[in-house]
């Protein structure tokens, strides 16, 4: 079967969370007087998405509501359980002020959707939340490029499972051998989408080699051979 459609992660794929992440909290912590509070901006970034996954996975499991995660995410990061929700989440906005205006799409990544669209269809599939993503994208000026948003806090099941891959090829109206999925984690994104039989393409920007079994680029230029390669059929991993 022909490849029809490509399901794109979000973060650290076709957006530079990890870049926007760490000049947002930079940038927040020298706002609110906290600098010396960590000792530097790496320690408190690395709290921050501690505590950040901690409180998603809660979330994701039915623990409590969206912003409600929110406010525990800051309650702890500040060690203060007391703070009340109006606080946390006034908090919690002014730090999203600074992580929303370091918003980049990667360099690669229009150019790749434009020329794609030519050819493919494309949705995204992210184990976020439609709150979190529908928004980003269209501030990033990219959201009428898909057809769809499906994320594991609305589906209540999160990738690597094989029924968060199935969900958003429904959402195209395809079986999942006409799909590939692209996505920055080899395990979660890649590998899962392969056992879920989609063709899965793990997007490797730092370059940090091959893994067995899966398919890797290093930049989002290189995608458009490996789809016209078609990888089941023993394409090799990376195109230059």
């Amino acid at each position: 079967m022909p490849l029809r459609a490509v399901l794109w992660d979000i973060d650290d794929t076709i957006f530079d969370y990890a870049g926007a992440d760490r000049a947002g909290m930079s940038a927040h912590l020298a706002a609110e007087g906290l600098l010396g509070r960590y000792g530097s901006v790496e320690r408190a970034l690395g709290r921050w998405k501690e505590l950040t996954e901690l409180h998603w996975r809660r979330y994701e499991a039915g623990g409590g509501d969206w912003r409600e995660q929110r406010r525990d995410r800051v309650r702890d990061f500040l060690e203060r359980p007391g703070m009340g929700a109006g606080e946390a989440d006034a908090w919690f906005d002014r730090y999203a002020a600074h992580y929303e205006a370091a918003w980049r799409l990667f360099p690669d990544a229009l150019p790749v959707l434009d020329l794609l669209a030519r050819s493919h269809r494309h949705a995204v599939l992210s184990n976020s939340s439609v709150h979190a993503q529908e928004p980003k994208l269209r501030a990033l000026g990219v959201r009428d490029r898909f057809e769809a948003v499906v994320c594991a806090a609305e589906l209540g099941v999160a990738k690597p499972a094989p029924e968060a891959f199935h969900a958003a090829c429904a959402a195209l109206g395809l079986p999942p051998g006409e799909v590939a999925y692209v996505g920055d984690q080899p395990d979660i994104d890649a590998r899962g989408a392969t056992e879920a039989g989609l063709v899965g393409i793990w997007l490797d920007r730092a370059d940090t080699g091959d893994r067995p079994g899966l398919t890797r680029i290093t930049g989002l230029h290189q995608l458009p051979g490996v789809l016209r390669a078609d990888t089941r059929f023993g394409a090799p991993s990376t195109f230059g």
